[in-house]
């Protein structure tokens, strides 16, 4: 057992550099004001009540939290059908949907929301298309729609998966046993298909929640600069004004939301668990 304590020291080690070290300059920047020298400072939390008392930040953070809740919910009713699909087919056939869910996320993120542009702009086939069946000017790039479109591809397999890993370890002996006592194949889905697979469908909504709300180039690529969501406002203030301390307080916002949304999720996952293991007692 020391042993393998010991093993997990380099991880710790790479853990406190990486990411504790970080957070804990974020967080010392978000309740400081730099001072007249270098090593000089003064703590305040005026940051925050600007961040809160200033509506246009306010409509930002709005705006983040409600497309982030629209992407997860449109990845749930599209990812759900096809890992219930996926996971009734046969393992040779399975394996192969999975690698073709799986080979876009082989490219780098950046490359495939640039490629959306050239779908969505003026003469591309999307807008083509789209001219075809209704005729008439309309703008599909730069628009809260292809913001949402691009946040769905990119996001839509990590739903997918943790759905279709779920549906692939229940047991097929319980959806047997429910057909010889006599259930069919709506009220074995419902009543079997659906509650083992939670925790999939939990999983799958953290993966995709969570960075849909942060997102940054998304939004910056495919909505124009005209779209701008809460990660867009912390980049802005690192990048382009200058202001550390103002976003290290919005860093540490949207670092609290997450972490109280992935405390809701643990506490929703401990109580399926909970009442599968006293359903099966």
């Amino acid at each position: 057992m020391k042993r393998f304590s010991q093993l997990a020291i380099p991880y710790l080690v790479w853990a406190a550099v990486m990411l504790v070290l970080p957070m804990a300059l974020i967080a010392f920047y978000s309740v400081t004001e730099p001072g007249n020298s270098i090593f000089s400072f003064s703590v305040t939390l005026d940051h925050y009540v600007t961040f809160f008392t200033d509506p246009d930040f306010l409509k930002i953070l709005w705006r983040s939290l409600w497309i982030a809740v629209k992407t997860t919910v449109i990845c749930l009713l599209l990812g759900y059908p096809v890992a219930y699909f996926i996971s009734r087919c046969g393992e040779r056939l399975q394996s192969r949907l999975i690698l073709c869910i799986t080979i876009p996320m082989w490219i780098n993120m950046l490359v495939r929301t640039y490629a959306w542009i050239g779908l969505l702009t003026e003469g591309g086939l999307i807008q083509r298309i789209v001219s075809f069946f209704l005729p008439g000017e309309r703008e599909l790039l730069y628009t809260e729609g292809a913001v949402l479109l691009g946040m769905v591809y990119n996001f839509l397999p990590f739903m997918i998966l943790q759905i279709n890993t779920s549906l692939c370890k229940m047991d097929g002996a319980l959806l047997e046993a429910g057909s010889d006592l006599g259930a069919n194949p709506a009220q074995a889905f419902f009543r079997v298909t659906l509650p083992l697979s939670l925790p999939g469908v939990v999983n799958g909504i953290t993966l995709v929640f969570l960075p849909a709300v942060s997102s940054f180039f998304i939004p910056k690529l495919l909505g124009g600069g005209q779209y701008f969501l809460i990660g867009n406002l912390i980049e802005n203030q690192f990048i382009t004004v200058g202001e550390w301390n103002f976003g290290s307080a919005v860093s540490m916002v949207m670092a609290f939301i997450m972490m109280l949304l992935m405390a809701v999720v643990r506490r929703l996952e401990s109580r399926n668990q909970g009442g599968e293991g006293e359903k099966n007692y």
